[in-house]
């Protein structure tokens, strides 16, 4: 073990820049009260800390709280505590990231696509089709929609929500192969021509 002036030093070095723990001795990557003071400056530091630490709730816990995507670095039994998880998603982590079986829990998904509509995309497919999850999902991000179960993508709330919120690229492209019902609806026609002008293009004839 280093000295006292050593451990110190490494110390200070973590709390001005987390990821410093990378070149610090294997034995202050196995040193608590460094590895916790690293990953509440950087919660990517959690990658450098010692395995033991990875499968440490409070380590963990304070990594996520950093930010949310050092859950990746953390051990796939932590990857399945949801007080974990919820953090982690409400401070940038993506869904994907989680362990499968919180893919079918209501809440996590429902905290997820509140931060990224596009977290839908890993959600299991019973909750891409609850239509509450899907309407938070396409407010937060219009191409949200794309991922939607085919039965809520003839829902005109949806629709309408999702080409509202689109602003990414896609605007309204999503006239093209939708209900034609959607291309005969003069307000979901005027939100899609206010996204793209070329969306017209899809409209139904009688608009014409």
């Amino acid at each position: 073990m280093k000295g006292n002036k050593d451990r110190d030093e490494v110390l200070a070095a973590v709390k001005q820049s987390g990821s410093a723990l990378r070149f610090a001795d294997e034995s202050f990557r196995n040193d608590k009260e460094i590895v916790l003071a690293a990953v509440k400056e950087d919660g990517h530091a959690l990658m450098y800390a010692d395995e033991s630490f990875q499968k440490d709730k409070e380590i963990v816990l304070a990594a996520v709280k950093q930010d949310g995507k050092a859950l990746k670095y953390a051990d796939e039994s932590l990857k399945k505590d949801r007080e974990i998880v919820l953090v982690a998603l409400k401070n940038g982590c993506p869904l994907f990231s989680a362990d499968e079986s919180l893919k079918k829990d209501r809440e996590v998904v429902m905290a997820a696509v509140k931060e990224s509509g596009t977290d839908l995309e890993d959600a299991d497919e019973s909750l891409r089709k609850d239509r509450e999850v899907v309407l938070e999902a396409v407010k937060q991000d219009g191409r949200a929609f794309e991922h939607a179960d085919e039965f809520l993508k003839k829902d005109r709330e949806v629709f309408l929500e999702a080409i509202k919120q689109e602003g990414s690229g896609l605007y309204g492209r999503y006239l093209q192969n939708v209900d034609e019902s959607f291309r005969k609806d003069r307000e979901i026609v005027l939100a899609a021509v206010k996204q793209e002008g070329s969306a017209f293009e899809d409209a139904d004839e009688s608009f014409r």
